[in-house]
């Protein structure tokens, strides 16, 4: 039996572990993650500093993660414009989960801290993410969850000669 992991906002010091959690899972799951192995592996751990929203007063701008003790097991970005006329609009990116903790409900414990934050956010009104559409435990995931699909984008990842198409969907408050 896995004690249940700690949830919470991620800070600056996190950063370091962030960057390697990142680093594997693009590296393991290139089809689920519009950007690249090589090119994130390059950047350092400081450069994901505005993903945790520490400037944003706001509250719709942040990354959380699941930690089991020392060790960061999951996380996911919540990205909010700072334009006023797309404010109201929440963008779930990155979600990720290690292969040695996945089924133990961390995808669902990261996604329900993230709702629950943006829902206290000012103004958010809505969620939307992007998901590979084959990629079927994170879309049923996500429905259960409430998102619900508008759209889908063929061929919106491009990995040699194969493509992957994302479904585009959306959660409402």
């Amino acid at each position: 039996m896995h004690a249940e992991p700690l949830i919470r906002a991620l800070e600056a010091a996190d950063l370091a572990a962030y960057k390697a959690l990142r680093d594997e899972m693009l590296e393991l799951h290139p089809e689920a993650f519009t950007s690249d192995a090589p090119t994130e592996r390059a950047r350092s751990a400081a450069a994901y500093l505005p993903r945790l929203g520490l400037d944003r007063a706001d509250g719709g701008q942040f990354t959380l993660g699941a930690w089991h003790g020392d060790t960061l097991v999951g996380a996911l970005t919540c990205e909010c414009d700072k334009r006023i006329k797309v404010r109201h609009i929440g963008h779930v990116v990155g979600m990720m989960v290690h292969p040695q903790a996945r089924g133990r409900g961390i995808g669902s414990a990261l996604l329900a801290a993230c709702i629950a934050r943006a829902r206290s956010s000012s103004g958010m009104e809505m969620l939307t993410l992007t998901v590979t559409s084959s990629n079927r435990p994170a879309v049923a995931l996500y429905e259960g969850a409430g998102f619900r699909r508008y759209g889908r984008l063929e061929h919106a990842i491009k990995l040699g000669d194969t493509y992957h198409d994302k479904d585009l969907m959306v959660l409402h408050f």
